[in-house]
C-alpha cells in the first residue's frame, strides 16, 4: 500500500536508533464472544489486522515499528516477493469492499475511505513496480542495511545479537535479490544516471573498510556490534565470542556480498548515460504524471507545477530585497547572495568545536520553541527530542538534515539528524529554520503526535502521505515567524531561503522531469535563484533526479495549509481559533490534501 510504502521510503531515507517490541502495534487483542463490537469497530479490527498483515511481510519495517518477530531477516525484494505483496492487495481489496459502511461513524468512514484508495493506488501502481533505482546515493539496500542495524536494531540480549548475526549472515542472498532486480531493469532501459554510481561504489566500499576486511580499525558494523554487546551483562567470554563470530560473518558473508554488489554496480556503470529525467524510462511521462498524483495528492500538473514554482520564486525574491534594504546591504540580490555564501560571520569552523556549537545552538533553538508551544497548539507531543549529527558512515552522501520519528513504546526519543559532514553547506542563518522544521513544531509535532493518537486505525498513525508530512513541515518554518520568531533579519532571510528552495524544487523537478532539462541546466537554475552553496545545488539536484516528484510535496502541501487556514479564518471571523486548526490538522493524522481540504471545510461548517 501506498501508506506504507512512504514509511518504508523514510525509513530508507531517515533513519534513527532500534526500539523494543512494542505490543500495543504488533498485536491486536481478538473479541471474545461477550464482546459485540460495532459496525465501526468490527472494521477498524479488520484494518488493524492487514494493516498488520502487510507488516508482517516486512522484517524491515518490523523493525522501525519495534517488532522483533522477523529480527534475524531481510525483506523478500524479489520477484516473487513483489508477486506475493500485489495478491495480498487484491485480497484486501475485495475484504474491504465487502464491507456495509452505512452503519460507520464518521472517522471509520474516513479510515475506510483513506484503506480504499490507498489499497486502490497501490494495485495500479504495481505496473510501476520497476521505475526505480533500488540503489543511488540517497537510499538504497546498500546503506539500508548498515543503517538499519546500527540506528534500528538494539541488542538487549544474546538473541538481539544472534539476530543481528543472522541477518549479517544473510546479505549474500539480500545482494543476490537486490543483483536481480537491477539487470531486470537495465534489460527494461531502467538504469540510473551516470553520476550515481561513483556514489553508491564509494559507499559500497566504505561498509568493507577496516577490520576484520583490513589492517585498519574496526569498520563501521563491527564497532558498532561490539559497542552494542559490550553493554550487555553476560560473561566476558559470552561477549568475546559474539564478536568473534560477528567478525567471522562480516569476513565471510557481508564482505563477499559488497564485492559482488560493486562488481554488477560497476557493470551497470557501463551502460549509463547522461539522460536524466523520468522521461527516459519506458512510459516515462505516465510514469511522472502518476508520481506527481501520488506525492502531491492533487491533480495539478507538471506544468500547472512548473508555473506555481516560478511565480513563488519571484515572490520571494522580492522580500528577500526588503530585507537587504532593512540591512543596508549595497548592490543586487545575486550579489546578496554571494555575501551570504562567502562571510564567515554565517558558518561555523570546519572543526569537531564548530560542529559541537552547532549541536547545542540547535538544540538551545528547539528548548525555546518548547516554551511557547501553547500560543500556537493544543496537542503536544509526549515524545521527546533530541538532535544529532549524522554519522561519519553516510554523511558525504546523506541529505543536508532529517528527522526520525521516536519509538511508538517510548523507549527512543525523536531524532534531528543535522549533516554535519561539511560546515560551509550548514549556514547559521539557516539554522532557525532548520530546527523548526525537522524538529518543533515540524516533524516531530506532526509525526510523534500521529504515532501517539488513540482511537484510530494504525495505518493511520503510522503511514504518511509526502505532500503532508512535508507540507506541515515547511508550513511550520512559517509560524514561528508569526509567532515573533527571526529576530535577526538574517535568521529571517534563511527562512525565506529555505522556502525559496522549495519553491525551485517546483521549478527543476518539473524542469528534469518533464521539460527534459539536462543535469547541469537544473544546477545553473538552483544556483543562479538561491544563495546556497555549489555543494549544496549539485547535491540536490542529483536528488530530484533520482527521486522523481518527491520533491515538490513540501511547496505544494505548504501552500494547500495556508490557503485552508486563510480561508478558515475569512468564513470564521471572530470565531477562528488557530490553536483549534492546528488541533485538527495535526489529531486526524495523516491525510490526502484533497481529504485533508473536506476536513476543514467540515470543521468551518460545524464552527459557523
Amino acid at each position: 500500500m501506498p501508506f506504507l510504502r512512504s514509511v518504508l521510503f523514510s525509513c530508507l531515507l531517515l533513519t534513527g536508533t532500534g526500539c523494543s517490541l512494542n505490543t500495543s502495534i504488533a498485536t491486536q487483542e481478538p473479541a471474545t464472544a461477550a464482546q459485540a463490537l460495532s459496525p465501526s469497530e468490527h472494521a477498524n479490527q479488520l484494518f488493524d489486522e492487514l494493516f498488520m498483515e502487510e507488516v508482517m511481510l516486512s522484517p524491515v519495517y518490523q523493525t522501525f515499528l519495534g517488532i522483533k518477530t522477523d529480527q534475524d531477516k531481510w525483506d523478500d525484494i524479489s520477484e516473487t516477493g513483489k508477486e506475493r505483496h500485489q495478491a495480498m492487495r487484491l485480497r484486501h481489496l475485495k475484504l474491504i469492499r465487502n464491507l456495509d459502511t452505512s452503519q460507520f461513524d464518521e472517522q471509520t468512514q474516513l479510515s475506510y475511505h483513506l484503506f480504499l484508495q490507498n489499497l486502490e493506488n497501490g494495485i495500479a501502481d504495481y505496473q510501476w513496480r520497476h521505475h526505480t533505482y533500488p540503489v543511488n546515493q540517497m537510499r538504497g539496500v546498500h546503506s539500508l542495511v548498515p543503517s538499519l542495524l546500527i540506528n534500528q536494531h538494539q541488542i538487549h540480549d544474546i538473541k538481539d545479537a544472534e539476530d543481528y548475526i543472522a541477518r549479517l549472515q544473510a546479505v549474500p542472498a539480500y545482494f543476490d535479490q537486490l543483483i536481480d532486480g537491477l539487470n531486470l531493469r537495465a534489460d527494461k532501459g531502467i538504469i540510473a544516471p551516470a553520476f550515481v554510481f561513483p556514489h553508491v561504489i564509494r559507499d559500497s566500499r566504505n561498509i568493507i573498510s577496516g577490520a576484520p576486511f583490513d589492517d585498519g580499525v574496526d569498520s563501521t558494523l563491527l564497532a558498532d556490534f561490539a559497542s552494542k554487546v559490550a553493554k550487555l551483562d553476560i560473561p566476558s567470554e559470552h561477549k568475546k565470542h559474539l564478536v568473534l563470530t560477528t567478525s567471522d560473518a562480516l569476513l565471510k558473508q557481508v564482505g563477499p556480498a559488497y564485492k559482488k554488489l560493486i562488481n554488477a554496480i560497476e557493470a551497470l556503470q557501463q551502460r549509463a548515460d547522461t539522460r536524466d529525467g523520468a522521461w527516459k524510462l519506458p512510459a516515462g511521462d505516465a510514469f511522472y504524471k502518476n508520481a506527481l498524483q501520488r506525492t502531491t495528492t492533487t491533480t495539478l500538473s507538471a506544468a500547472q507545477i512548473h508555473t506555481i514554482g516560478l511565480e513563488e520564486v519571484e515572490r520571494i525574491h522580492g522580500q528577500m530585497r526588503d530585507i537587504m534594504k532593512a540591512v543596508n546591504f549595497k548592490g543586487d540580490l545575486q550579489a546578496f547572495f554571494e555575501f551570504m555564501r562567502t562571510d564567515k560571520r554565517f558558518y561555523k569552523p570546519e572543526s569537531d568545536i564548530g560542529k559541537e556549537e552547532y549541536l547545542t545552538e540547535a538544540t538551545a533553538l528547539i528548548d525555546t520553541m518548547k516554551l511557547q508551544l501553547d500560543a500556537m497548539f493544543i496537542t503536544k507531543p509526549k515524545a521527546d527530542l533530541i538532535v544529532k549529527a549524522v554519522e561519519p558512515f553516510r554523511e558525504k552522501s546523506a541529505g543536508k538534515a532529517f528527522y526520525q520519528r521516536p519509538a511508538p513504546d517510548g523507549s527512543r526519543p525523536g531524532m534531528y539528524y543535522a549533516n554535519l559532514y561539511r560546515m560551509s553547506d550548514m549556514p547559521t542563518y539557516q539554522m532557525e529554520a532548520l530546527a523548526y522544521h525537522e524538529g518543533i513544531p515540524g516533524h516531530h509535532m506532526q509525526l510523534a503526535i500521529s504515532q501517539e493518537l488513540q482511537g484510530i486505525p494504525k495505518f493511520r498513525r503510522f503511514g504518511g502521505y509526502t505532500a503532508y508530512t512535508e507540507g506541515w513541515g515547511l508550513y511550520s518554518e512559517y509560524v514561528p515567524k508569526e509567532m515573533g520568531f527571526y529576530q535577526d533579519p538574517y535568521s529571517d532571510f534563511g527562512r525565506l531561503a529555505m522556502e525559496l528552495w522549495r519553491a525551485c524544487r517546483l521549478v527543476v523537478d518539473t524542469g528534469i522531469h518533464h521539460k527534459r532539462w539536462t543535469r547541469e541546466q537544473a544546477i545553473d537554475y538552483l544556483a543562479k535563484n538561491t544563495p546556497n552553496p555549489q555543494g549544496d545545488v549539485v547535491k540536490a539536484i542529483e536528488r530530484y533526479i533520482v527521486m522523481p516528484s518527491q520533491a515538490t510535496a513540501y511547496k505544494i502541501g505548504m501552500l494547500k495549509i495556508l490557503e485552508l487556514r486563510e480561508n478558515a479564518r475569512a468564513q470564521l471571523g471572530d470565531k477562528f481559533d488557530i490553536r483549534q486548526f492546528h488541533d485538527l490538522v495535526l489529531k486526524n493524522g495523516p491525510l490526502p490534501l484533497d481529504v485533508l481540504e473536506e476536513q476543514v471545510s467540515l470543521w468551518v461548517k460545524n464552527t459557523d
